[in-house]
């Protein structure tokens, strides 16, 4: 019975512990987005619907599918790495020519 005790409270503890884990991970990453510096918004040659594209953690021109898809991300995406020398065009090389 002792032993049955002693396993539920480590348990206890041990889920405690995680989730304070999680919380803070969580934190950490919303804060680190919030931290990094806005960039200027180009003007688009075309408009781009939102509900055609979603943020969804991408941020390498590796990883569009086209120019409109990047210019999408590189405008509305916190933490992108698709304008390497920052003149508001994405993936130049790539998809953006």
């Amino acid at each position: 019975m002792k032993k049955l005790i002693l396993i539920a409270i480590l348990a206890t503890i041990g889920w405690q512990g995680y989730a304070k884990y999680q919380s803070q991970h969580v934190a950490m990453a919303s804060a680190q987005s919030s931290a990094e510096p806005a960039r200027p918004r180009s003007s688009a040659p075309e408009t781009i619907p939102s509900t055609k594209f979603k943020c969804d953690g991408r941020t390498y021109c590796s990883q569009m599918t086209s120019c409109q898809e990047a210019t999408f991300f590189l405008q509305n995406c916190p933490g992108v790495k698709m304008d390497g020398n920052n003149d508001g065009i994405p993936c130049e090389k790539q998809w953006c020519k």
